[in-house]
């Protein structure tokens, strides 16, 4: 096991040898990965590491990266792309920050069976803790990022919707459901299917530019949506309600007056509280199914691994 870095080895020596089923229930499966946490911890943190492995700032660069990015953004669109929305960059960053972890999560997760396919032929162990690794890592540039725009608007004096705040939490634990699900069924898929890894790429820009990341939802789509009837077809995006909802937090306004034309322009949904808490937890929920259906899946095709890899 060579390849295996020391705080994994000693997690995966910390525990007994079982003989399992080839293929174990549901609820075995969450009972395993309970019971294999410290391994989920040793993996995360051993893919932080190797990724600023003879770094002098190391993790630091996770916090200045976003902070460069931030304010780059914060000098292209208060003084050479002025769109008229006041702010603009703080609506983007919060929509940046879910779009972030849930890009780089399953980017990252969709090879990583391939990748360690060392460790996945010579130890026995839940095999989706591999991809969930990769979501944890995301994790924690995600809280990173989330301290940076908040240190941020600090700064620039900007108070977030502290009504909404209490949100924050029931939509991250959407986000990351819904990034575990798909990162754990596309890890195992690639182990058949090698180009998935390349199709997943095209497919998560294509996701990018139909997420209201960039353009303000209202003042940009909502009309012609609304007018062709189609605006529950746009929100059969997962990321849509979630992206919406951090920018509603962070952003707060609705509606503002353009500092270029002075018109108002509607940038956000003007859902109450109530809404908003009633879509993230039918999010959350829906999530969690899918998170479930997606350890089945995975079950189902990690019997051939050994022989594919």
């Amino acid at each position: 096991m060579g390849d295996v870095p020391p705080t994994v080895r000693r997690s995966l020596a910390a525990s007994p040898v079982r003989i399992v089923s080839a293929r174990p229930s549901l609820r075995t499966r969450l009972i395993n990965l309970f019971e294999r946490r410290e391994l989920l911890h040793s993996l995360i943190t051993s893919d932080i590491r190797i990724k600023y492995k003879g770094s002098a700032l190391g993790l630091f660069w996770s916090m200045l990266s976003p902070a460069l990015t931030l304010a780059t953004y914060y000098l292209v669109f208060s003084v050479f792309l002025k769109n008229g929305i006041p702010d603009f960059v703080v609506y983007l960053f919060a929509g940046l920050i879910v779009w972030n972890m849930f890009q780089s999560a399953v980017s990252t997760a969709t090879g990583v069976i391939v990748d360690r396919a060392g460790l996945v032929k010579k130890v026995s162990f839940p095999r989706e803790i591999l991809a969930l690794s990769n979501v944890g890592a995301s994790v924690i540039y995600f809280v990173i990022q989330i301290a940076v725009l908040g240190v941020f608007l600090a700064i620039i004096g900007y108070a977030p919707a502290w009504g909404f705040l209490w949100l924050l939490p029931v939509s991250f634990a959407a986000l990351y459901l819904l990034t575990a699900s798909i990162a754990v069924v596309m890890s195992a898929v690639t182990v058949y299917l090698r180009d998935v890894r390349h199709l997943m790429d095209v497919v998560l820009q294509l996701w990018f530019w139909v997420s209201p990341v960039v353009y303000s939802y209202e003042n940009s789509i909502a009309p012609a949506l609304r007018a062709r009837g189609l605006t529950a077809l746009y929100f059969i995006n997962p990321m849509t309600p979630i992206i919406l909802t951090l920018q509603r937090i962070f952003y707060v306004h609705t509606t503002v007056r353009s500092t270029t034309t002075g018109l108002t322009l509607h940038i956000l949904p003007t859902w109450s509280l109530a809404t908003f808490a009633l879509v993230n937890g039918a999010l959350l929920v829906f999530a969690g199914l899918l998170f479930l259906v997606a350890l089945v899946i995975f079950g189902r095709l990690e019997g051939n691994f050994e022989s594919e890899l």
